[in-house]
């Protein structure tokens, strides 16, 4: 397989049989000249990067995206797309538009798709899409390349963002197309010199990462009957490592979105940055995840997810407190459609848009401090409060009666309430008139 690729001659005839078109963006060999190439240094987009050169004889230019992937070194990373031939490599900074405009979003919609996922990578995607479709109009390229595979959701989630956004731009996916398994593609590394990050023909997984969560996939993890293995958890502590004392933490929410912890107000960012930090000490925030894949698919991930883990529970608790029982059941069916939306890559359909705005309108007093307690991988609510809590202590005691609240018109209310139930019931038992 490796030597296929290595003869790029060779590969002129099934390189076009390989991009028939098959949609209207896609781009035929003939057609690319300067590539924009989403790069993360690691071994596919890498690969893709020198493949590119001569597979299409185009200029490459990279463009790398800061989502608060921790411990990356961008400097290496521009350096090295210099050294592989990119004729200009970009490194973005988007945390703080990340946050604004896709965690906190998130946040008010209590994002959680299948039980489990909130959403970081589908968040991420069209983020870094809009970024590539900026960058490509500055560099004067005619196509967009990404790394993503014919198998999962990301290709969906950046080829709607750039066929959106950018109609004039083509659209390339060699990974998808080119059909080199892990094992090629570090020898086609090996062949063209190609340095591989981290010493990844030892890294055993597929990983994906940013503020908001990590994803692995790969090996043992495709095995249903196989329980993690430790190597995998390379963010958030073992629960069974973790402290034997507890934390609890205040956060502090103004208007859907958290501003303080512990009572020290801090940008979105820095906050979600130290509540993960605290998450991954407690071991809190492991999730072994069955996705639905809206290509089809039914894949496990396991993923991290230390701030969401905690962020979402203690968002969803001030918002049922603040809230009506109309409110917040209607509002839990919203949250599950705006989630759904997010995962299967339409970040641009207008109904998004149209459910941000009444997120925004429920999120208008969904301001106060929920406690959090930390331990050995759980993160439970233990305090509440709320200015605007639709709640009132001596009216939940059993003693209390009059005012708002009479128990005496209860056994009335009850006659009234079970009426339509119990006539139904008599009837479907033979017990009517």
């Amino acid at each position: 397989m490796a030597a296929v690729f290595l003869d790029c001659g060779a590969m002129t005839e099934s390189s076009e049989s390989r991009n028939t078109r098959t949609a209207s963006y896609l781009a035929e060999p003939g057609e690319v000249r300067r590539v924009l190439l989403l790069y993360s240094g690691g071994l596919d987009t890498s690969v893709m990067l020198k493949w590119i050169q001569d597979e299409y004889s185009a200029e490459v230019v990279a463009l790398t995206v800061n989502l608060g992937q921790p411990g990356e070194d961008y400097g290496v990373v521009k350096d090295k797309a210099t050294r592989l031939g990119a004729v200009a490599a970009e490194v973005v900074d988007a945390r703080e538009e990340f946050a604004r405009d896709f965690i906190a979003p998130a946040i008010k919609a209590n994002a959680i798709y299948g039980l489990g996922y909130p959403l970081f990578t589908a968040l991420g995607r069209p983020l870094i899409a809009k970024l590539a479709v900026e960058h490509a109009r500055r560099h004067g390229c005619d196509t967009i390349a990404h790394g993503c595979t014919g198998k999962g959701n990301d290709q969906v989630r950046i080829e709607a963002t750039v066929a959106t956004l950018a109609p004039e731009l083509k659209v390339i996916a060699p990974v998808r197309g080119w059909q080199m398994g892990r094992e090629e593609e570090i020898a086609y590394a090996r062949e063209h010199g190609i340095p591989i990050k981290g010493g990844a023909e030892q890294t055993p997984y597929s990983i994906d990462d940013n503020l908001w969560g990590r994803s692995s996939e790969g090996r043992w993890i495709e095995e249903l009957d196989h329980a993690p293995e430790d190597d995998v958890f390379q963010l958030v502590t073992r629960p069974e490592d973790a402290p034997d004392e507890s934390e609890t933490i205040a956060l502090g929410f103004e208007r859907g979105l958290p501003v303080s912890l512990n009572g020290e107000r801090l940008g979105l960012v820095e906050l979600l940055e130290r509540v993960a930090e605290i998450g991954c000490r407690h071991g809190v925030g492991i999730v072994d995840h069955i996705e639905d894949r809206i290509v089809g698919l039914k894949v496990r991930d396991i993923y991290e997810v230390p701030a969401a883990a905690i962020v979402l529970p203690a968002h969803a608790e001030l918002e049922r407190l603040v809230g009506t029982i109309h409110q917040n059941q209607f509002k839990s069916d919203v949250d599950r459609q705006w989630g759904y939306l997010v995962y299967a890559g339409l970040w641009w359909e207008p109904l998004r848009e149209n459910l941000d705005a009444y997120m925004d309108a429920v999120n208008e007093r969904v301001t106060g401090t929920i406690g959090m307690k930390l331990y050995k991988g759980s993160a439970r609510v233990v305090t509440r409060e709320s200015p605007n809590a639709v709640y009132d202590a001596q009216l939940a005691t059993f003693e209390t009666s009059g005012g708002l609240f009479s128990q005496q018109a209860s056994p009335g209310f009850i006659e009234l309430w079970s009426l339509q139930s119990r006539m139904a019931w008599r009837l479907r038992h033979g017990q009517g008139d």
